[in-house]
């Protein structure tokens, strides 16, 4: 069983909810559906006119913020979700020394109709290992709704910072396409003799892929960089069929070889020209191998044959598994929650702080947990979860304890799904199990309250 801890901040409370789940790539689908679903059903309801949309992220002279090179932009794409409240759904690659980058990576959102969804791309020059954008320099942002990128197909806008002033003569440029197939080509791509482009060494190659689209060139795959070989083997990778030629087989596919350079000027080894239908035919029975042509090389030299070969192993279409199918397929889902009872939230009795129970009967805790719950538990087959709490002193030494079943039965930490509900937590506003007292860093206790039901 693959495991995935997930922290989850849903103001004003804080939740730790922890997944056990197969495959582990769809834990934070599952979280985020689960989120969604529980915010949606507290506004109208709308329909399901819902369809995917890759949106490619591209930038024209960008503010060069580093003395001695230039920037290396990355994108960063929130969405709002109330108020002035963004969360961030994604980040592209990280391009190095580039003031006019094209990102590879697109984001793959979900598009509603009838929802006016407020996107805003922030583009920031990142300078730690870490990409922290608390330490990178900001470069400009786009705010815009996906209306107006759907409508336009190509929206180009002027980048402006955060005081809305003009980020120098920075542009941006959202693409988007519709993803209605879930088909992914698998590629296994080596180099045979490629030109030597470094002066004290060989070259650095990688390989570009791109997709011919009405405004020309589109880029939809980058691989990585294979230092200094001449006869580079890159890693396998995949590309969804519908970026990569709009999943027509017969549609021309432009691959070019550059050799790395940490200026950001890359050298242009060579290029060709082909087809998927072309690459899949000829790699059946051998690789297949396509020549790297360079033709402002082949105008000045006299018998030039080609600046190296492109040799595709492996060209495969498969299907790209989604949250559904897993699930549709039998995928259990097992949901865990830990709840922080540490002094840090504050006098239970007072209204500002998480644990207080309101008129209601229960708290923002309860209510988190019921939000996800709620839709957690139809995964899972028992609807039984193990809930726990940490930070508090409990009966019977009233010792700070770090980890406790919220039932007090550590044999059957387990609750039922239909106990998540607040009516079912509070009946009556009444509680159902002991006191105990949450700690502080003092070791001084405040009185605690809380319940669940437990089969």
């Amino acid at each position: 069983m693959a495991h995935c801890s997930q922290y989850i901040e849903m103001f004003p409370f804080r939740l730790v909810v922890m997944f056990n789940c197969v495959p582990v790539e769809f834990v934070r689908v599952c979280v985020f559906q689960a989120v969604m679903a529980a915010l949606a059903s507290l506004g109208p309801k709308v329909t399901d006119c819902v369809t995917k949309v890759a949106l490619s992220v591209s930038c024209e002279n960008l503010l060069d913020m580093d003395a001695f090179s230039k920037s290396d932009p990355l994108c960063v794409l929130l969405m709002n979700s109330s108020g002035p409240h963004w969360c961030e759904i994604g980040r592209t690659e990280k391009i190095q020394n580039c003031l006019n980058p094209k990102f590879s990576k697109p984001f793959v959102i979900d598009y509603y109709f009838e929802m006016v969804q407020k996107l805003k791309f922030e583009v920031y020059d990142i300078d730690s290992g870490n990409h922290s954008l608390q330490e990178a320099d900001f470069l400009g942002e786009l705010e815009c709704t996906l209306g107006q990128v759907v409508s336009s197909k190509k929206l180009s806008r002027p980048l402006v910072m955060k005081d809305k002033s003009p980020a120098g003569k920075g542009t941006i440029t959202v693409c988007a396409e519709e993803r209605t197939d879930n088909r992914v080509v698998e590629f296994e791509v080596s180099g045979r003799k490629l030109d030597k482009k470094d002066f004290f060494g060989k070259s650095d190659p990688f390989l570009e892929f791109y997709k011919q689209a009405e405004s020309g060139w589109q880029l939809t795959h980058r691989t990585e960089v294979v230092k200094n070989n001449l006869n580079p083997i890159w890693r396998p990778f995949r590309i969804p069929l519908q970026s990569l030629c709009g999943g027509d087989v017969e549609k021309s596919i432009k691959i070019d070889c550059y050799d790395y350079n940490n200026s950001g000027s890359h050298d242009f080894i060579g290029s060709f020209v082909t087809t998927l239908s072309q690459m899949q035919q000829a790699s059946q029975t051998y690789a297949a191998e396509f020549e790297c042509i360079n033709s402002k090389k082949k105008q000045k030299k006299k018998g030039y044959k080609n600046s190296g070969v492109i040799i595709v192993k492996q060209c495969k279409t498969v299907k790209d598994y989604t949250f559904l199918d897993y699930i549709m397929g039998g995928c259990q889902i097992n949901f865990t929650i830990a709840i922080d009872f540490t002094g840090s939230n504050g006098d239970p009795s007072s209204p500002q702080s998480l644990h207080y129970i309101n008129p209601g009967g229960y708290n923002e805790y309860l209510a988190a947990i019921w939000a996800v719950g709620n839709v957690i538990q139809d995964y899972d087959s028992d609807k039984m979860f193990p809930a726990f709490g940490f930070g508090a002193k409990i009966p019977p030494s009233w010792q700070v304890c770090h980890e406790f079943p919220i039932n007090f039965n550590p044999s059957d930490p387990f609750c039922a799904g239909e106990a998540l509900r607040p009516h079912k937590l509070f009946p009556n506003h009444q509680p159902r199990s002991p006191f105990w007292q949450a700690s502080d860093a003092a070791g001084n206790g405040n009185a605690i309250l809380c319940s669940a039901d437990h089969h």
